[in-house]
């Protein structure tokens, strides 16, 4: 079967003691928002990384759109890290200029339609704006982006309910429907009304990949109580 997203035999370990992701045969189709969730250590960031091409895999292989991980998938992912990465002493349309230089698929016209949205000037310089509305402004720059995949660490974390409701309406209402989204998150309950699936990580290793339909309806239960349940937390 191929997907969007073909990982064989992955595998990256930093030693023979510290292997953060352990033997992963995994296939993602398009047109998915999927969750993928485990508790700290469970190599959800490595993951992330190497389909980012940000870590090398010591074992195995990810193919995204039929390609091996590198500058040609890199032109065709969207990557929003857990930190900020822009400098707080720019202001938003000269961050809006550097993207549209360094993306082909990125849409200025898309940025500011959501920016005026948000009542955010472009005229406003990053550092002078709260912590919420930059965690706004860098998920606008990323899902302005035409992208096949679009890769979130932890989009809301760190900002208040309001922000967090505008952060996922963003990401449903903005995203190529023919992509994928993935979004790695502890905030389970705020998030699954979005998700078509989940993936399942602890150690390193998959625990499950399945559709939230299918959680509820065999468990009965919210992705997050069944979560809690696989995971004993």
């Amino acid at each position: 079967m191929s997907g969007l997203i073909e990982i064989s035999g992955l595998t990256k370990a930093y030693n023979k003691s510290s292997i953060a992701v352990n033997n992963i045969n995994l296939v993602l189709p398009r047109g998915r928002i999927i969750g993928l969730l485990g508790p700290n250590g469970s190599g959800k960031t490595t993951l992330i990384k190497m389909l980012n091409g940000l870590l090398t895999p010591t074992q195995g292989s990810i193919r995204i759109n039929g390609q091996p991980v590198g500058v040609e998938t890199k032109a065709r992912v969207a990557y929003l890290p857990d930190r900020t990465y822009l400098s707080g002493g720019r202001k938003i349309y000269e961050i809006l200029d550097y993207f549209c230089d360094f993306y082909a698929d990125f849409s200025r016209e898309r940025a500011l339609g959501m920016l005026q949205n948000l009542g955010i000037s472009p005229q406003a310089r990053l550092s002078t704006l709260s912590k919420g509305t930059r965690e706004k402004v860098q998920l606008i720059l990323v899902m302005s982006r035409n992208a096949d995949l679009y890769v979130l660490d932890e989009p809301i974390a760190g900002v208040d309910p309001a922000a967090r409701d505008y952060i996922l309406r963003t990401i449903i209402n903005n995203y190529n429907p023919e992509a994928t989204v993935l979004i790695s998150t502890h905030l389970i309950g705020d998030i699954e009304q979005v998700l078509d699936e989940v993936i399942f990580m602890r150690y390193g290793c998959l625990v499950l990949y399945t559709s939230v339909d299918n959680i509820r309806e065999q468990h009965g239960k919210s992705v997050d109580a069944y979560f809690r349940e696989v995971f004993a937390c």
